[in-house]
């Protein structure tokens, strides 16, 4: 959803604070298992339900998760496991937080939500929960496998800048149905997005693929009237 300049914007800004902190010798994959901390911190307070302060800590988690790539890139120490691993604790990440409101909701059977639109709200948010962390994941994984197939793949309406934002603002202004409920209900459609996109991406090179095994399995043809020559065992 944001545009290539929103996003170098934001990685400009995350490298100018993190800047005087990257001559302190701080490792990227340091920063990468802070965050992890941070977001089990974060769903703590989500889970007991002290939900602006878990917003603000949502937001607070998101920026921090910047730092890992920012640091890497001013010190020029890039890996290739150290972005593995950051995809794989933001993974964790998200869901821990998605379940720190799960732990929220087992909690308060009886809990109510004067912005949404029917009761049974508990039942509502645990399946909400459910759904935007199966989203999330075919998100990621949609991505991810497309990309080990040679396949660029970055479209879609709800990324992880935009859900963490999506999920800090229903905390913060208390509409976390309606967040979870844009959360389970886009992240599912991006993810169908990509996967349409990478179905377009490699119809040609399909196509040439199947074309030319069908070729190679081709029976030989024989004419119909057409006399085989004999052998020479079959002169004698």
């Amino acid at each position: 959803m944001f545009n290539n300049d929103i996003q170098k914007w934001v990685r400009n800004l995350a490298a100018q604070i993190i800047r005087p902190l990257a001559n302190l010798g701080i490792s990227p994959n340091t920063f990468t298992f802070i965050g992890l901390i941070l977001s089990v911190i974060t769903a703590l307070v989500i889970s007991q339900g002290y939900f602006l302060i878990g917003g603000l800590l949502v937001l607070f988690t998101g920026i921090f998760d910047l730092f890992d790539g920012a640091t890497a890139r001013l010190r020029n120490i890039a890996t290739i496991f150290g972005a593995f691993f950051d995809s794989t604790l933001d993974r964790y990440s998200e869901a821990i937080i998605l379940g720190g409101i799960l732990f929220y909701a087992l909690l308060n059977p009886t809990m109510q939500d004067h912005f949404w639109f029917t009761d049974h709200v508990q039942l509502w948010m645990i399946a909400l929960i459910y759904i935007s962390i199966v989203g999330s994941l075919m998100v990621s994984y949609t991505k991810a496998r497309a990309e080990g197939l040679g396949v660029e793949c970055k479209t879609g309406l709800l990324a992880r800048p935009e859900r963490v934002i999506i999920l800090a603002a229903g905390l913060l202004f208390g509409l976390t149905m309606w967040a979870l409920l844009i959360l389970a209900v886009f992240s599912n459609i991006t993810a169908v997005e990509r996967m349409y996109a990478v179905y377009r991406a490699t119809q040609v090179t399909d196509k040439q693929a199947l074309n030319a095994r069908s070729r190679q399995q081709q029976p030989l043809k024989v004419e119909p009237n057409s006399t085989p020559t004999p052998t020479p065992e079959e002169l004698h």
